[in-house]
């Protein structure tokens, strides 16, 4: 045997990624770890022995800048101590900072925007760089063939990234770009493959999900129920999930999906914002809430058992108490599963930012009331699962021996007591109890 022969194989190098937001970034920093796993790296949970830092972040709250640099300062100890260990910043503060983060923190090797992870590797053996470019290739075709490793039960699948809605408040269309579908074959090529490696369930994703028309196998468009339909074919994925929509992209072939499709999940997000009809106006929402109302009769029709669940924001620049009752109204009318409600957050560049703010203590007290509304139909919806016998995907073992945990039908977490299950088990399980923020059952018999 030659020294050659006998020498070990190097260490591979060490990758941490802390992800900030949405599902969509939890895909995105799932892709740029196989992009890298190409480059030898392999993911590590442990942030002090890293070769590389990969900050993955998020714009759309107030503060997120801040927050991204309070987190720079506390590596700048571990860069002076490593001064090897290469720091990227990427995601949507990226796109919007750009190269002023390498300025502000110059322990900061690469800058990389949602559109040009795909180039991160390339970026890494240069060893410095910034690249918020929009570019003209398609990202998911230049980023490497993911191994064939065994995925987690649920997986995000990206179909649609960008949005040409311009809501007053968001910054979406300037970090995320224009809405961009893709096509038909990529998409069910992906989940085949997720498929293959152990997955049940797929979310789609997008900013504008279900605004998603992308090019089929014969060059002629599709729209969103017939993507769906088409993924509901691929043997061995049990269940179908998207998110997020917008109220004005819910068609009517995708409304029929929802009625058609049993793989579809009883679980429809669908964001309002505002209950007013001058707040939508004015946050450029392009729809009332008559509108809004009768698409939700249209969707309980079709489907009568959907959970439904949408966002809030309270106190958007020239809101009412007249306005935020409108609100209210349109919550008790609607009685959601469950809704995240937030306060108006200004983001530069968009069109409200220089627009007169509520008053905290007004926006506050508001949102302190709207929460309370939402949390006792969150309540009163879990505890209506109570008796109930759902489908359980069970996703890893619970806290106490022989338990495992798992997600509903309806997206709830789920605790059952199973020493014979395991990961990926696909059970009915009869409600037996309702917790603050998940449920409890047995296996049905």
């Amino acid at each position: 045997m030659s020294d050659q022969d006998s020498a070990p194989a190097p260490a591979a190098k060490k990758l941490f990624i802390k992800t900030y937001g949405c599902q969509m970034n939890v895909y995105d920093s799932q892709r740029m770890a196989e992009a890298m796993g190409a480059e030898g790296y392999v993911l590590t949970e442990n942030q002090s022995d890293a070769d590389m830092v990969l900050l993955n972040t998020c714009h759309i709250r107030e503060k997120a800048a801040e927050k991204l640099y309070s987190d720079l300062g506390r590596l700048k100890p571990l860069k002076a101590e490593r001064p090897d260990l290469k720091i990227g910043v990427a995601g949507c503060v990226a796109q919007a900072e750009g190269g002023e983060i390498q300025r502000r923190m110059p322990i900061v090797d690469l800058v990389v925007g949602p559109q040009a992870y795909h180039r991160l590797p390339a970026m890494v053996r240069a060893g410095r760089g910034v690249d918020t470019e929009f570019p003209a290739e398609d990202k998911f075709e230049h980023l490497p063939k993911p191994a064939a490793t065994r995925r987690a039960p649920a997986a995000f699948l990206t179909v649609q990234e960008g949005c040409d809605k311009f809501c007053a408040f968001c910054v979406v269309p300037y970090t995320r770009g224009a809405e961009v579908s893709r096509p038909v074959a990529r998409i069910l090529a992906e989940a085949r493959d997720l498929v293959g490696r152990g997955v049940r369930e797929i979310t789609l994703l997008g900013q504008n999900v279900n605004g998603w028309h992308g090019e089929g196998p014969e060059g002629a468009e599709w729209g969103f129920g017939r993507l769906i339909r088409a993924i509901a074919e691929i043997d061995g994925l049990d269940r179908i999930r998207y998110t997020t929509s917008h109220p004005n992209d819910m068609a009517d072939d995708l409304i029929a999906a929802h009625r058609d499709e049993p793989k579809l999940m009883p679980y429809l997000h669908l964001p309002v914002q505002s209950g007013s009809d001058r707040i939508l106006k004015a946050m450029n929402r392009r729809h009332t809430v008559a509108q809004y109302l009768r698409l939700i009769e249209r969707i309980r029709e079709a489907r009568p058992d959907i959970m439904l669940t949408s966002d809030f924001i309270v106190g958007f620049p020239g809101e009412t108490d007249r306005d935020h009752q409108d609100t209210l109204d349109l919550v008790r009318a609607v009685n959601f599963g469950t809704a995240f409600s937030f306060k108006y957050s200004p983001r530069p560049g968009t069109p409200a930012y220089e627009r007169p703010e509520v008053e905290g203590a007004v926006a506050d007290a508001r949102l302190q009331e709207l929460q309370a509304l939402l949390s006792s139909q969150q309540k009163a919806a879990q505890q209506g699962m109570v008796g109930r016998e759902l489908g359980v995907l069970f996703e890893k073992p619970g806290r106490n021996p022989g338990q495992m945990v798992g997600k509903s039908d309806y997206l709830h977490a789920v605790f059952v007591e199973a020493p014979q299950a395991k990961v990926g088990d696909l059970v009915r399980v009869r409600i037996t109890h309702s917790a603050p923020n998940s449920l409890a059952g047995v296996l049905a018999a």
